[in-house]
């Protein structure tokens, strides 16, 4: 059972996403049982299924009455799912790239059944998308198709300084900005071409949509160095052993904190611990904090105009309540 977030509730307070969540499963579902059971096995694993919920949020922004069951049309379900299987489709790159053991509480497709069909199975997904997306029209598809170019590309410039301690705050925004927003405008703009609204309107809710998601990874890098494991799903400090430098430590760097002669190299456990202590003492998360409302804030400034539909106060809320993960 999805949980339910803010923009949920106001989206659709009947349901937690069920028609997305059983579409999303057909999607997966192939003739080959193996294939199945491989492309589906995160989605049971829950997510907040925030991608989805975001193009719902979008096509029914000049809605009044998008509250209402009937408002959420069988595309808005099929440009949700869309955006779903690519998130999806990464993380099973990302965990292979990671060579990580667990991916939202559970074991990771890697670690259970090798690189190979790992890799294998997040291309169907992806493809699974691409066909989605065509449903959806040319213009849906060719701009699915070159969000999916922008997350590799962000993939890529993170990758090229993996254990660099020279990352500068433009290239981690940067990389960001490609690997995570650029999927949440998609998501936002899909929602907006498929309400019909003014180019405008769409390009409103494309800006909300990128702010948004760079405020929401600088939080969840951030998490990745204060949460426990428990909360992550995931060992917490993972960026700081791989040599991810993210937006609290570069800063730490720039500061010139003796932290950076721990880093440069894979730390293990005990020096993963050490450095990541350092940087949870030190000054540069509260800044990133900062750093991540700023985003916030453009977010939110991105709505102005739009009337106070469920839709709009759904995405306002989501925006509003994302820095909320990081109170302890």
């Amino acid at each position: 059972m999805v949980s339910l977030t803010p923009l949920q509730h106001r989206v659709d307070p009947n349901a937690d996403l069920s028609r997305v969540e059983a579409a999303l499963r057909e999607a997966a579902t192939t003739d080959d049982d193996f294939l199945t059971e491989v492309a589906s096995h995160l989605i049971p694993a829950g997510g907040k299924r925030l991608r989805p919920a975001f193009v719902i949020a979008a096509a029914l922004s000049l809605d009044p009455a998008g509250d209402r069951p009937e408002s959420l049309s069988d595309e808005m379900v099929r440009g949700g799912v869309a955006v779903e299987l690519v998130h999806l489709g990464s993380l099973y790159h990302d965990d292979v790239m990671d060579e990580a053991e667990t991916r939202r509480g559970i074991e990771a497709v890697n670690h259970r059944w090798g690189n190979l069909t790992a890799i294998l199975a997040g291309d169907f997904l992806l493809a699974k998308a691409s066909e989605l997306a065509a449903s959806l029209g040319t213009e849906v598809a060719e701009l699915l198709a070159a969000t999916i170019g922008h997350l590799c590309e962000g993939q890529v410039r993170e990758l090229q300084l993996i254990y660099d301690t020279r990352r500068s705050e433009e290239q981690y925004l940067q990389a960001i900005s490609g690997k995570t927003a650029a999927l949440y405008a998609t998501s936002c703009r899909i929602g907006g071409i498929l309400s019909g609204a003014d180019r405008s309107v769409v390009d409103q809710l494309t800006e909300f949509g990128h702010a948004y998601g760079m405020a929401f990874q600088v939080v969840d890098d951030i998490l990745d160095l204060i949460a426990t494991d428990e909360e992550l799903g995931k060992p917490s400090g993972n960026d700081l052993r791989e040599g991810v430098y993210t937006l609290p430590v570069i800063r730490m760097i720039a500061d010139g904190h003796p932290v950076r002669e721990l880093l440069g190299q894979q730390l293990d456990e005990e020096s993963r611990d050490t450095a990541r202590t350092l940087v949870v003492e030190g000054p540069e998360i509260a800044t990133s904090v900062v750093t991540a409302q700023e985003f916030v804030d453009n977010a939110l400034a991105a709505l102005d105009g739009l009337p106070a539909t469920p839709g709009v106060q759904g995405m306002r809320d989501a925006a509003t309540s994302l820095l909320s993960t990081l109170e302890r």
